[in-house]
């Protein structure tokens, strides 16, 4: 049911980054979620601020999540003995979605009807819509992404709104919780009045959240993962007579789940679809360096000597070959499926698909071949190390450096022992490997092709790039290192292989009939 009162509606013009072009004022789409609310909502809807018209093309959207009172039947009345300030859109939900599945079609509604920004209000009156046009003016400033009405923001304020002692402790208790464990430094991760830019929805997908309560905790995180902005306002607390329909410790539990699926997610452990919003990321480029912190990197700077002729095989962007370069003076040849990254020059480069075959080179010419997290990726792993070999066979002295995941890794197995074999975006399961070993049978995948295996190191795992490079991840480091010490199969994240080919019985034929001239010619 729609009512066009005394507002009237405009085209809107959204534009991809966000800013509003082309209209005086921007779209704002002020969504009242509503259940079982008959007692509350018509002062709900009494108290929202028609002076917003001054600064935005309002309108209210109401939707009854299959109400079970009058709380459709309240609305409807208001409509027809009152007039509005805003065009008002009523509607009801023949199946109750949930929280959570009630907001989504909500925010769909104004990504279809292209609002600049959506509004949440609850229609118990917990959140005073009084506070609307201080939550909505820092998206139209472009200030932030999404903005949040806190009630923890002035110490005393919530408690002294009524919130009881049990709920307080509660939501201090998680929203510390989740900040620590997601990087952030929210002052409330539990309020349920929210403004959102349209275009950031646009970016999470939050069609995939739950439709439960702890939906608004799934698109903090998705916003956090986006590197979206977000900002707090202060807002009154108000505790009424209203129905709680939260179960405060199952929600609790679902909360703690979502915020230690997405750091799995982060660690590479898991992969969920709800938490992979980071699509700006193509090609290789979340292949970054690691080297500082002991990794297949800072081990592969240690081994491959100054002034050292190398090729790159998968060398994504570039960046390890012109460390290469930098520190130790290296000649570098890169070979990869993705260009190299921008600004980034070697000596070489090939765009070369590896599982197509190996670029026309000069192979008897370099000392070093980097194959570091490359083999894992292969469609068949044995033919292109058969293929390298074969290319290899006139130059035995090259040495290969050779890295791969290691699936035996305890973190692995502990997962399969609960039935967990998460594939992710990241990690020893990443989505784009074919092929997982473990230290013997990486062995094997090269001693079978001709190769001889010179050095076997076990590498600990990247809590650097989990923790931040910091005491605890170094603390971690140094334990993992002494476990990869003692049980190297187990404890080791990577597999790092020193490999040599064996000379070909060409090439060992042939340098029999040169040594043999030259002793008949002594």
């Amino acid at each position: 049911m729609k009512i066009q009162a005394k507002a009237k509606i405009h085209s809107a013009t959204n534009v991809s980054d966000g800013t509003i072009k082309d209209r005086a004022r921007p779209k704002l789409l002020i969504f009242v979620v509503a259940f079982n609310a008959a007692s509350t909502i018509t002062d709900v809807l009494a108290r929202v601020p028609p002076l917003i018209c001054d600064e935005y093309e309002a309108e209210l959207l109401i939707i009854d999540d299959a109400s079970t009172d009058q709380t459709f039947e309240r609305v409807r009345a208001q409509l027809q003995n009152e007039s509005f300030p805003f065009p008002l859109t009523l509607l009801f939900n023949p199946q109750n979605q949930g929280y959570g599945g009630n907001q989504k079609i909500g925010y769909f509604y104004a990504i279809k009807n292209g609002f600049d920004f959506v509004a949440l209000v609850h229609g118990d009156g917990q959140y005073a819509p009084e506070c609307l046009p201080d939550l909505v003016r820092p998206l139209a400033r472009g200030e932030a992404d999404a903005v949040f009405g806190s009630r923890m923001m002035i110490p005393g304020a919530a408690r002294a709104g009524g919130m009881p002692l049990y709920k307080f402790g509660g939501n201090k208790i998680l929203t510390w919780f989740e900040n620590l464990a997601l990087g952030s430094s929210l002052t409330e991760f539990h309020s349920g009045y929210r403004v959102y830019s349209v275009a950031a929805l646009k970016k999470i997908p939050f069609s995939l959240n739950t439709n439960n309560f702890h939906f608004d905790t799934e698109i903090i995180i998705q916003l956090q993962l986006a590197r979206l902005r977000i900002v707090e306002i202060p807002i009154p607390t108000y505790y009424g007579d209203e129905l709680c329909h939260v179960d405060g410790v199952k929600y609790a539990v679902n909360v703690t789940r979502a915020v230690l699926r997405a750091r799995a997610q982060d660690f590479g452990l898991l992969y969920d679809a709800r938490f992979d919003v980071l699509t700006e990321s193509k090609g290789n480029a979340q292949y970054t360096p690691k080297l500082n912190y002991e990794s297949t990197h800072s081990i592969t700077l240690r081994k491959v000597p100054s002034q050292a002729r190398v090729v790159d095989l998968g060398c994504a962007g570039g960046y390890m070959g012109v460390t290469l370069k930098e520190r130790a003076q290296c000649r570098v040849v890169g070979v990869d499926f993705f260009p190299l990254a921008a600004g980034i020059k070697l000596d070489g480069f090939h765009q070369q698909d590896l599982n197509k075959g190996l670029p026309d080179l000069r192979w008897q010419d370099f000392d070093y071949v980097l194959l570091l997290d490359v083999i894992e990726h292969l469609s068949d792993p044995e033919a292109f190390v058969q293929l390298l070999r074969n290319k290899l066979e006139r130059n035995p002295n090259v040495s290969l450096l050779v890295s791969t995941g290691n699936v035996a890794f305890f973190v692995t197995r502990l997962m399969l022992l609960f039935g967990q074999f998460n594939y992710g975006n990241k990690g020893i399961l990443d989505r784009t490997h074919t092929r997982l070993f473990t230290f013997s049978t990486f062995r094997r995948l090269f001693e079978q092709n001709g190769f001889e295996v010179l050095e076997t190191i076990g590498v600990p795992g990247p809590f650097a790039i989990a923790f931040g490079n910091g005491r605890l991840s170094r603390s971690l480091m140094a334990i993992n290192k002494r476990l990869v010490a003692l049980f190297r199969g187990v404890f080791s994240y990577q597999i790092y292989f020193v490999v040599r080919p064996r000379p070909s019985l060409d090439y060992l034929l042939a340098h029999a009939q040169d040594q043999s001239a030259v002793r008949f010619a002594a």
